[in-house]
């Protein structure tokens, strides 16, 4: 996970309006003064899982987090995404939620290298 990181949950209950839900995990980073929370899917993300990450996340900042501590980290892992769905779906200012992939198993040498240079490109498509 990195430096910093304290674990404080595992599928946490919490109730909104007398709704039951769980997060995944919940983290607390000391480094950056915040909660972190994860949410994990198995499929390909939807609109729907990053309005549920976003409530979370607002819970965190209304209900849990202390005034001198920096605002809650959403992190949502899954098996597959659309780029064009999560860029819709959140705030162009957005800088609490994050969707990213997780794979089984590492990448071959191949497909690291296919992927810098598509980042690469993405990179300098960007930048014109």
């Amino acid at each position: 996970m990195g430096n910093g990181f304290s674990f404080v949950a595992r599928q946490k209950r919490i109730l909104i309006g007398g709704d039951e839900f769980r997060i995944d995990l919940v983290f607390y980073n000391r480094l950056l003064q915040c909660f972190v929370l994860f949410d994990i899917k198995i499929d390909k993300i939807t609109h729907g899982d990053l309005g549920q990450l976003q409530m979370y996340v607002n819970y965190y900042d209304r209900d849990v987090k202390a005034n001198f501590e920096n605002p809650t980290i959403g992190v949502l892992l899954c098996a597959d995404k659309n780029d064009v769905v999560v860029k819709y779906s959140l705030p162009e200012d957005n800088q609490q939620i994050f969707a990213s992939i997780y794979q089984l198993h590492l990448p071959t040498e191949a497909q690291l290298k296919l992927e810098v240079r598509k980042e690469l490109e993405r990179f300098v498509e960007e930048e014109e």
